[in-house]
């Protein structure tokens, strides 16, 4: 990955954690970049760094919106992408309660990671709580994804460069169809099979969809369930 890049992926990582909901996984996003360094330990490292950087800064700017003058426009952003107000403020009230432990663990947990930075604005959370918590667990959620690219990077590689065409056709479409069941999943765990609390957006819910999309957050949810 050269440097443009990861310059690029960590632009648009920035601008997706301090709140503007891109319609691309960032999960995806992390393992594309893990996979891209494979068998590169060295720009692995400082690729990771860099996105860490990135989340770490634009966590804390949507935090600082969350607590200031654009706290309202920015829950209602989120709110047209399926983070209902209800949620938000559920979420608040537990990290009132666990503070910079509470954000490290909303922060590493698919599901409620998403709106995790904005209920923490909405809670009132001082700086000195929510940096901690948003390093730690952005470090663990990021690093996490990150190693699953990077270790499953050089033999990804191999079986597409020696594959047939009609063959990676074919994953693709099985890649598709199992994100699909993912988001299905996951919109079935969080309305529990009741109707979608009040401020929720039910089925056009983005934070489901962008859960889906990754291998590890369907995993989660999947155990979870049990």
């Amino acid at each position: 990955m050269d440097i443009l890049a990861a310059l690029g992926l960590a632009g648009l990582l920035l601008i997706k954690e301090a709140g503007v909901p891109i319609p691309i996984p960032g999960d995806l996003l992390v393992i594309g970049a893990g996979v891209a360094t494979a068998g590169q330990p060295l720009a692995a490292l400082t690729m990771l760094l860099v996105i860490l950087v990135a989340g770490y800064a634009g966590g804390s700017i949507q935090f600082a919106l969350a607590r200031g003058a654009l706290r309202r426009p920015l829950i209602a952003l989120l709110t047209r992408f399926g983070v209902g107000v209800a949620r938000i403020e559920a979420l608040a009230e537990r990290l009132r309660r666990g503070g910079a432990r509470g954000v490290a663990v909303a922060r590493a947990t698919p599901g409620v990671r998403v709106p995790a930075i904005a209920a923490s604005g909405v809670a009132g959370l001082p700086m000195r709580s929510f940096g901690p918590g948003l390093v730690a667990g952005n470090t663990i959620f990021v690093g996490g994804h990150f190693l699953l690219g990077f270790v499953v990077g050089l033999p990804a590689v191999a079986l597409i460069q020696s594959a047939a065409p009609l063959l990676a056709v074919a994953a693709f479409v099985a890649l598709a169809v199992l994100g699909a069941v993912g988001w299905l999943i996951v919109r079935r765990r969080r309305r529990g099979g009741a109707p979608a609390a009040a401020g929720d957006a039910g089925g056009t819910d983005y934070t489901a969809w962008a859960d889906a999309a990754c291998p590890a957050c369907v995993t989660v949810a999947l155990v979870r369930r049990q």
